[in-house]
């Protein structure tokens, strides 16, 4: 098949909708968004902490925080692998070959770029923000809710290629879930197996669903930028 009949074949799966690629698409997106939700919050505030406290290893914090951010995910694959297989000290869970398995995966995935971004929105931020809430006699909470609004678009950009960053991975997907279908085939796993069979137009068909995700996420970080550039014009 040419790549002109491979690319046509794919548009025709994705307007038919093919319920095969679309159990796929649905599988890719929910254990993303899931990991994805479940490391927001541990990570913001694990970021907003090392940025604002100084403690003992603040600095090993930091660069173990960004070093993070460069680890390969079919390295944190494996880990989880020898963590969760039936003889690791995670096995009990029966996690491994799992949609749970693969949104713990993915949970550990996007913490680095959470945690890196939400570290260095809340570091570039202004100090009088705190410096003020503390002074009017703010919590600790009011004050740490006080900052992440303010930096909330550089917060809302660390999510948006987290998002990125896990739905694009295929390393971990792949030996945390096994590659199996209809329960843990997600959109890149799916494009190695098809395309290791010769099956080029759902193996296309997927790319066009990952490229044209991949273009919301950045129009929509584009958007914040723009937005975030608006807002301090106005200030």
């Amino acid at each position: 098949m040419s790549l002109a009949d491979a690319t046509a074949a794919a548009f025709g799966l994705l307007v038919s909708g093919d319920a095969t690629l679309w159990q796929i698409i649905w599988v890719s997106l929910k254990t993303s968004v899931i990991g994805l939700l479940l490391a927001t919050p541990v990570a913001v505030l694990l970021g907003y902490a090392i940025a604002s406290y100084r403690f003992p290893g603040r600095r090993i914090a930091i660069w173990l925080a960004q070093a993070a951010l460069s680890l390969p995910t079919v390295l944190i694959g494996l880990l989880l692998y020898l963590l969760l297989s039936r003889h690791g000290p995670w096995g009990a869970l029966h996690w491994l070959f799992t949609q749970p398995g693969i949104i713990f995966g993915q949970f550990i995935i996007a913490m680095p770029v959470l945690v890196a971004f939400t570290l260095a929105a809340v570091q570039a931020a202004d100090p009088r923000f705190a410096e003020t809430a503390i002074a009017h006699g703010a919590s600790p909470w009011r004050v740490m809710t006080t900052v992440l609004h303010e930096v909330r678009f550089g917060v809302m950009a660390a999510v948006i290629s987290g998002f990125g960053r896990v739905i694009s991975e295929v390393g971990c997907a792949l030996m945390v879930g096994g590659n199996i279908a209809g329960e843990t085939r997600t959109i890149t796993t799916a494009i190695a197996l098809e395309t290791s069979k010769g099956e080029f137009a759902q193996g296309i068909a997927l790319g066009i669903v990952l490229v044209a995700i991949a273009l919301l996420m950045n129009g929509a970080l584009m958007l914040l930028q723009g937005d975030a550039h608006a807002a301090r014009g106005r200030a």
